[in-house]
């Protein structure tokens, strides 16, 4: 099963971290130019709460359904429970390193299917691609959550 990972630190407290990731538009802000998210049903952050949405690659509709568990102020967890993988299980963790710094930590479990949808996942979630998306990311995050903070 791969798996990948990714950490980075934001200079925001906690509070605004999970502030920021729990926001039903979060999504749409975490994907970089090129993938267009629709979403379909973005239900409030909770234990047991799903998120259905379209993932355009170009032309290209990847349609997901994730339910979140292990929701708290230090991260969640978001597993695919229809969608183009065998399977995907993503954890968000976040740790308070100081008032006004913290350090999130992304991990990703997963496995692909077998067939044309396998080699589609392979391609779109290969490693370099994830590590791309995850940089944009990074940057997404800092910067939606800095200009948050300098609105209060």
């Amino acid at each position: 099963m791969p798996i990948f990972n990714y950490d980075f630190k934001v200079n925001a407290p906690l509070k605004a971290v999970a502030d920021f990731h729990e926001d039903t538009n979060a999504l749409k802000v975490l994907n970089p130019p090129g993938i267009i998210v629709q979403l379909h049903r973005v239900e409030p952050m909770g234990e047991g709460s799903i998120s259905e949405f379209t993932l355009w690659f170009g032309p290209f509709p990847i349609r997901w359904k994730a339910e979140h568990s292990d929701v708290s102020i230090n991260g969640f967890t978001d597993t695919l429970v229809e969608g183009p993988a065998a399977s995907w299980v993503h954890t968000h963790r976040y740790e308070s390193i100081s008032s006004d710094e913290t350090q999130l930590f992304e991990r990703i479990e997963y496995e692909h299917k077998p067939g044309f949808m396998g080699l589609v996942t392979r391609i779109l979630f290969s490693p370099l691609n994830l590590k791309i998306l995850f940089t944009y990311r990074q940057w997404a995050t800092r910067n939606s959550i800095k200009k948050k903070l300098e609105q209060v």
